[in-house]
Protein backbone atom coordinates (compact mmCIF):
# COMPACT_ATOMS: atom_id res chain seq x y z
CA UNK A 1 0.00 0.00 0.00
CA UNK A 2 1.11 3.13 -0.72
CA UNK A 3 1.28 6.05 1.56
CA UNK A 4 -0.77 8.73 0.07
CA UNK A 5 1.06 12.29 0.66
CA UNK A 6 -0.96 15.67 0.92
CA UNK A 7 -1.16 18.30 -0.96
CA UNK A 8 0.85 20.44 0.61
CA UNK A 9 3.94 17.84 0.92
CA UNK A 10 4.00 18.00 -2.63
CA UNK A 11 3.61 21.92 -2.86
CA UNK A 12 6.74 22.19 -0.66
CA UNK A 13 8.78 19.79 -2.50
CA UNK A 14 7.97 22.14 -5.60
CA UNK A 15 8.00 25.25 -4.49
CA UNK A 16 11.64 23.67 -2.79
CA UNK A 17 12.83 22.46 -6.30
CA UNK A 18 11.58 25.85 -8.53
CA UNK A 19 13.89 27.87 -5.98
CA UNK A 20 16.29 25.30 -6.41
CA UNK A 21 16.68 26.40 -10.31
CA UNK A 22 16.00 22.80 -11.19
CA UNK A 23 13.22 23.21 -12.93
CA UNK A 24 9.88 21.01 -11.74
CA UNK A 25 7.45 19.99 -13.50
CA UNK A 26 3.79 18.05 -13.53
CA UNK A 27 5.23 14.87 -14.36
CA UNK A 28 8.25 15.10 -12.04
CA UNK A 29 5.31 16.12 -9.10
CA UNK A 30 3.63 13.03 -10.49
CA UNK A 31 6.82 10.56 -10.23
CA UNK A 32 7.62 11.38 -7.12
CA UNK A 33 4.74 11.37 -5.49
CA UNK A 34 2.96 8.71 -7.33
CA UNK A 35 -0.17 10.30 -8.04
CA UNK A 36 -1.36 11.47 -11.60
CA UNK A 37 -0.65 13.88 -13.99
CA UNK A 38 -3.73 15.31 -13.77
CA UNK A 39 -3.40 16.00 -9.42
CA UNK A 40 -0.09 17.02 -9.79
CA UNK A 41 -1.38 19.85 -12.72
CA UNK A 42 -3.80 21.05 -10.42
CA UNK A 43 -1.23 21.40 -7.28
CA UNK A 44 0.83 24.23 -9.48
CA UNK A 45 -2.37 25.67 -10.94
CA UNK A 46 -3.30 25.90 -6.90
CA UNK A 47 0.26 27.14 -6.19
CA UNK A 48 0.24 29.95 -8.87
CA UNK A 49 -3.57 31.14 -8.06
CA UNK A 50 -4.61 30.56 -5.04
CA UNK A 51 -1.34 31.58 -3.69
CA UNK A 52 -0.39 33.99 -6.06
CA UNK A 53 3.16 32.20 -6.90
CA UNK A 54 4.36 33.76 -9.88
CA UNK A 55 5.10 30.88 -11.94
CA UNK A 56 6.57 30.60 -15.66
CA UNK A 57 6.89 27.26 -17.81
CA UNK A 58 10.55 27.53 -19.18
CA UNK A 59 10.36 25.62 -22.25
CA UNK A 60 13.95 25.23 -22.87
CA UNK A 61 14.69 23.27 -19.52
CA UNK A 62 10.85 22.27 -19.73
CA UNK A 63 9.97 23.14 -16.23
CA UNK A 64 8.77 25.92 -14.34
CA UNK A 65 10.64 29.18 -12.89
CA UNK A 66 10.18 31.78 -10.21
CA UNK A 67 9.56 35.03 -12.25
CA UNK A 68 10.00 37.02 -8.84
CA UNK A 69 11.18 36.00 -5.49
CA UNK A 70 8.26 33.95 -3.87
CA UNK A 71 8.46 32.42 -0.27
CA UNK A 72 4.83 30.16 0.54
CA UNK A 73 2.67 31.38 3.58
CA UNK A 74 3.23 31.05 7.20
CA UNK A 75 0.65 30.43 9.64
CA UNK A 76 0.15 32.63 12.86
CA UNK A 77 -2.07 30.79 15.13
CA UNK A 78 -2.74 31.08 19.03
CA UNK A 79 -1.80 27.90 20.95
CA UNK A 80 -4.98 26.87 22.34
CA UNK A 81 -7.26 28.56 19.66
CA UNK A 82 -9.31 26.06 17.39
CA UNK A 83 -8.12 27.66 14.17
CA UNK A 84 -7.46 24.51 12.55
CA UNK A 85 -10.31 21.77 10.59
CA UNK A 86 -9.67 18.88 9.45
CA UNK A 87 -10.96 18.18 5.97
CA UNK A 88 -11.54 14.91 5.80
CA UNK A 89 -13.08 14.73 1.96
CA UNK A 90 -9.13 16.48 1.00
CA UNK A 91 -6.99 14.79 3.61
CA UNK A 92 -5.90 18.14 4.76
CA UNK A 93 -5.38 20.80 7.36
CA UNK A 94 -7.02 24.28 6.68
CA UNK A 95 -7.86 27.21 8.91
CA UNK A 96 -11.36 28.14 9.69
CA UNK A 97 -11.76 32.00 9.42
CA UNK A 98 -12.17 33.90 12.48
CA UNK A 99 -12.30 37.73 12.37
CA UNK A 100 -13.29 38.29 16.02
CA UNK A 101 -10.02 36.40 16.95
CA UNK A 102 -7.79 38.02 19.49
CA UNK A 103 -4.57 36.63 20.39
CA UNK A 104 -2.72 38.38 23.06
CA UNK A 105 0.83 38.58 21.87
CA UNK A 106 2.39 36.75 24.92
CA UNK A 107 0.30 33.60 23.86
CA UNK A 108 0.54 33.08 20.56
CA UNK A 109 3.09 31.06 18.48
CA UNK A 110 3.91 30.65 14.98
CA UNK A 111 3.32 27.99 13.49
CA UNK A 112 6.04 27.63 11.34
CA UNK A 113 4.76 26.00 8.20
CA UNK A 114 2.07 22.80 8.10
CA UNK A 115 4.12 22.12 4.80
CA UNK A 116 7.73 20.39 5.94
CA UNK A 117 10.90 22.00 5.16
CA UNK A 118 13.74 20.50 3.62
CA UNK A 119 17.28 20.50 3.73
CA UNK A 120 20.23 18.13 2.37
CA UNK A 121 22.44 17.04 4.78
CA UNK A 122 26.04 15.53 4.37
CA UNK A 123 26.14 12.59 7.22
CA UNK A 124 29.19 10.18 6.90
CA UNK A 125 28.72 8.64 10.13
CA UNK A 126 26.43 5.18 9.60
CA UNK A 127 25.27 5.56 13.49
CA UNK A 128 24.74 9.75 13.11
CA UNK A 129 22.66 8.39 9.80
CA UNK A 130 20.80 6.37 11.87
CA UNK A 131 20.33 9.31 14.74
CA UNK A 132 18.73 11.41 12.05
CA UNK A 133 16.84 8.53 10.58
CA UNK A 134 13.25 10.47 11.48
CA UNK A 135 14.14 13.36 9.50
CA UNK A 136 15.64 11.57 6.38
CA UNK A 137 13.60 10.84 3.57
CA UNK A 138 15.94 9.78 1.18
CA UNK A 139 19.74 9.09 0.13
CA UNK A 140 20.11 11.35 -2.59
CA UNK A 141 23.85 10.66 -2.95
CA UNK A 142 26.69 8.85 -1.04
CA UNK A 143 26.73 10.66 2.31
CA UNK A 144 23.91 13.08 1.28
CA UNK A 145 20.89 12.73 2.67
CA UNK A 146 17.22 14.71 1.44
CA UNK A 147 15.66 15.25 5.26
CA UNK A 148 11.86 17.17 5.86
CA UNK A 149 11.04 19.08 9.21
CA UNK A 150 8.48 21.23 10.29
CA UNK A 151 10.59 23.01 13.63
CA UNK A 152 13.48 24.36 12.27
CA UNK A 153 14.97 25.12 15.88
CA UNK A 154 14.21 21.04 16.53
CA UNK A 155 16.10 20.00 13.53
CA UNK A 156 19.44 22.21 14.52
CA UNK A 157 19.05 21.00 18.04
CA UNK A 158 19.07 17.37 16.78
CA UNK A 159 22.40 18.53 14.14
CA UNK A 160 24.15 19.96 17.05
CA UNK A 161 23.68 17.44 19.47
CA UNK A 162 24.06 14.41 16.66
CA UNK A 163 27.18 11.25 17.72
CA UNK A 164 29.76 12.74 14.70
CA UNK A 165 29.48 15.97 12.55
CA UNK A 166 26.70 17.13 10.14
CA UNK A 167 27.35 19.73 7.42
CA UNK A 168 24.21 21.30 6.01
CA UNK A 169 24.79 21.47 2.42
CA UNK A 170 21.59 23.25 1.62
CA UNK A 171 20.00 25.60 2.02
CA UNK A 172 22.17 28.70 2.86
CA UNK A 173 19.11 30.21 5.39
CA UNK A 174 19.62 27.09 7.49
CA UNK A 175 23.44 26.74 8.00
CA UNK A 176 23.53 30.69 8.51
CA UNK A 177 20.67 30.30 11.41
CA UNK A 178 22.48 27.21 12.87
CA UNK A 179 25.79 29.22 12.81
CA UNK A 180 24.12 32.27 14.29
CA UNK A 181 22.81 29.77 16.98
CA UNK A 182 25.97 28.66 17.62
CA UNK A 183 27.64 32.30 17.78
CA UNK A 184 25.21 32.98 20.73
CA UNK A 185 26.07 29.95 22.33
CA UNK A 186 29.82 30.76 22.46
CA UNK A 187 29.03 34.62 23.18
CA UNK A 188 26.92 33.78 26.34
CA UNK A 189 30.10 31.24 27.84
CA UNK A 190 33.31 34.08 26.98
Amino acid sequence: MKHKTSANLRIQWFHDEVSRGSFPNAPRIAERFHISLRQAQRDIDYLRKQLGAPLLFDQRNRGYVYSAPFSLPLVVAGENDDLYAYNRRDDELFIASRTDLHIPEADHVIIQSQIPYTATLEIKDKLTVLEMRSYIISNEKRHLFLCEFHNIDRFLCAILTARSGIRIVEPDWLRDKLLHMAEKVLHAHE
